[in-house]
């Protein structure tokens, strides 16, 4: 049997807008996939459109993200539903749905809520955490990972390796919360021209709200003070 030639797609990646209709969610499908919408388009030839590339692509992964924003006791929400369970059937892919407490935003309530129970298993996303040796590598994995991303002339190799405990207490072990930080950091680094992420610098950037409230006090107050002083 030959090999699959040609391009390929493994993995598409769609966020479900609020008060979504089967329609913005078809168009989301399409921008991903860079497909061209014409005005007169309907949702029927949009969502055609999502699954002839999808499967021309051989796309092996669907990942839908913020699946929260649907409401299953709306008609929109409950079509959006229908509109996913129609494209998981027709899509020759895994279909993963993330997205927070969805279980009390009622997402398995009634007759959808139950054949989306039925269909997918559920995975309770937790933080890191570097308790056992085995759970600290995986840590140290994850700041390597991130640091390959890094393109800073100046960056210090292993660095974020070496602050691991910092960075951990910074982020409460909360993987969004660390790539907004080490994000943050480089695009700080890259236009104050220092073009390197050092651990003041890390210590600097304000971070989400969860985060900065599950941080030691005393480096709460460090940061404070430095903003006084920056203010002064």
């Amino acid at each position: 049997m030959p090999a699959d030639t040609g391009p390929r797609l493994p993995v598409a990646y769609v966020t479900v807008p609020p008060a979504a209709t089967p329609k913005m969610l078809a168009v989301e499908f399409a921008r991903f996939l860079g497909i061209p919408l014409l005005r007169r388009m309907n949702q029927t030839e949009i969502t055609n459109a999502v699954c002839e590339v999808l499967a021309e692509l051989r796309c092996e992964l669907v990942l839908v993200d913020e699946i929260h924003n649907i409401s299953l006791t709306t008609r929109s929400g409950a079509e959006v539903s229908d509109q996913l369970k129609y494209l998981s059937e027709r899509i020759a892919a895994t279909f993963v749905y993330t997205g927070i407490d969805v279980e009390s935003a009622g997402l398995f309530a009634g007759t959808r809520g139950k054949q989306i129970a039925g269909r997918f298993v559920s995975i309770h996303a937790e933080a890191f955490t570097i308790a056992t040796a085995a759970q600290r590598q995986e840590w140290l994995a994850l700041l390597a990972t991130m640091e390959q991303s890094l393109r800073l002339h100046r960056h210090t190799p292993g660095l974020l390796a070496a602050h691991a405990d910092f960075l951990y207490q910074r982020t409460s072990g909360m993987i969004g919360s660390l790539a907004h930080l080490i994000r943050a950091a480089a695009l700080r680094a890259m236009t104050s021209g220092t073009e390197k992420i050092t651990k003041q610098l890390l210590a600097e950037i304000p971070l989400d709200t969860a985060a900065e409230t599950s941080a030691p006090l005393s480096a709460r107050s460090r940061r404070a003070r430095t903003a006084q002083r920056r203010a002064g």
